[in-house]
């Protein structure tokens, strides 16, 4: 049999030289990798080590400014690079790549609030929380499905706009979130935002590519990936980032009121030092519940930023 195909293959397919594959550009990939890398760090580690206080931000500073510098210099200054120029000039590439920065910088950042606030303020078993993060998942997936059996002459724009604001709306709902709550909000809120991401993604593919030069596409897909995963790491630095700081501030807005003239903090009499460590560490919570609404803000307002990108797409071309 392997001799009948080798045969076969001798005789039917004719020879043909190899197209000459172009260099590809390790010193671009090295700087734009170097300046992300950079800044993920000095994002992730600036609040533990006091930021510029410290020689290790400084250095990962300078690697991110010096890398970026790099890059831009060798993108305008050579003709050949691992991104090239022609991408760029593809409006509803680059308008995609922006959305789904934003799209990253909300996934990720939401499971990463979402279950520390359940298990350390909420006090949810472990096994309760993942049960609780199941229909954002299959809400996920269902609409991915749906949305991907869409017949491609169809306009992908309103999708676009509708699972836009379904993960509004979702991280609207978050801004409800209390200690005194059960998991019903929480359940609802999830399941909304993952069907909105569902019917996001497929739209966004459909936008991204729908005017591309297919020889593009390769590179497009990788820009398109790029962008929402150091949308992920990039919110998730963020958000950590002003929860640490919003906690703090809070916590101090609330502490300032517990004098001993105060007859929540004086209803005993003298309180010890157990009592002290409890009532900072309800204030702590306290704190914290209000820094994670906080963020859910943020996240909220980085979709609600791309929103009107969606107007500046142009429409698909006909199949064919």
């Amino acid at each position: 049999m392997t001799a009948f195909i080798a045969l076969t293959m001798a005789l039917l397919l004719g020879e043909k030289r190899a197209e000459r594959s172009q260099p590809f550009d390790v010193f671009g990939l090295t700087t734009f990798s170097a300046g992300m890398i950079g800044l993920q760090m000095l994002l992730d580690r600036g609040e533990r080590l006091e930021w510029f206080a410290s020689t290790e931000i400084w250095v990962e500073a300078i690697a991110s400014v010096l890398g970026f510098y790099l890059f831009i210099v060798h993108v305008l200054t050579k003709k050949e690079h691992f991104l090239r120029t022609a991408l760029f000039r593809d409006r509803n590439l680059v308008l995609s790549t922006v959305i789904s920065f934003a799209l990253g910088f909300v996934l990720l950042p939401t499971l990463a609030l979402t279950s520390p606030m359940l298990e350390e303020l909420l006090n949810y078993p472990v096994d309760t929380t993942g049960y609780m993060s199941i229909p954002r998942g299959v809400a996920l997936v269902g609409a991915l499905v749906l949305t991907s059996l869409v017949p491609g002459q169809v306009d992908y724009r309103p999708f676009l706009m509708g699972g836009m604001a379904l993960v509004v709306y979702a991280n609207w709902l978050m801004l409800g979130y209390s200690p005194a709550m059960d998991w019903r909000p929480v359940v609802e809120a999830g399941f909304l935002q993952g069907a909105g991401l569902g019917i996001l993604l497929p739209a966004l593919v459909r936008a991204a590519f729908g005017t591309l030069d297919p020889k593009l596409r390769p590179e497009g897909s990788a820009l398109i990936n790029l962008s929402r995963l150091y949308g992920s790491t990039i919110g998730i630095a963020v958000v950590q980032l002003f929860f640490y700081a919003n906690t703090q501030a809070v916590h101090i807005a609330l502490a300032k009121h517990l004098t001993p003239y105060r007859v929540a903090a004086n209803v005993t009499g003298p309180i010890g030092k157990s009592g002290l460590a409890a009532l900072n560490g309800m204030v702590t919570r306290q704190a914290a519940t209000v820094a994670v609404i906080d963020q859910f803000e943020i996240l909220m307002f980085a979709m609600l930023v791309v929103i009107p990108l969606v107007f500046f797409l142009r429409k698909p071309r006909p199949a064919g």
